[in-house]
């Protein structure tokens, strides 16, 4: 049986997914700026700033973690652009800003 499903549809059900994951999100500690330019995704407050799944840059910039999109393609069964691009606009939906571009590492 085959079902077809809109782009939109599609979001709303990765976003629940990544909504029960209970991301930690803490922002880098200020620079001498006086702002903190990086905020991270992290599963547990435990966490270091370097285990963060991803990272969001004040200047739009998103870096997600390759095992996330990993497992997001592989759970629902996407292409890796896609799901990298899903998570992307899960996360400007997360924060209200505007993701420039979106990166893996």
């Amino acid at each position: 049986m085959k079902y077809l499903i809109t782009e939109s549809k599609l979001d709303n059900v990765v976003f629940k997914y990544l909504d029960n994951q209970d991301f930690i999100i803490k922002k880098s500690p200020k620079t001498s700026f006086g702002f903190s330019n990086i905020i991270h995704f992290l599963n547990s407050s435990e966490d270091l700033y370097t285990d963060s799944l991803i990272n969001f840059y004040r200047d739009g910039d998103c870096w997600i973690n390759h095992e996330l999109i990993d497992e997001i393609t592989t759970f629902f069964s996407l292409d890796f652009n896609d799901s990298k691009y899903i998570i992307g606009r899960w996360v400007e939906n997360k924060l209200d800003t505007n993701v420039r571009e979106v990166h893996v590492r």
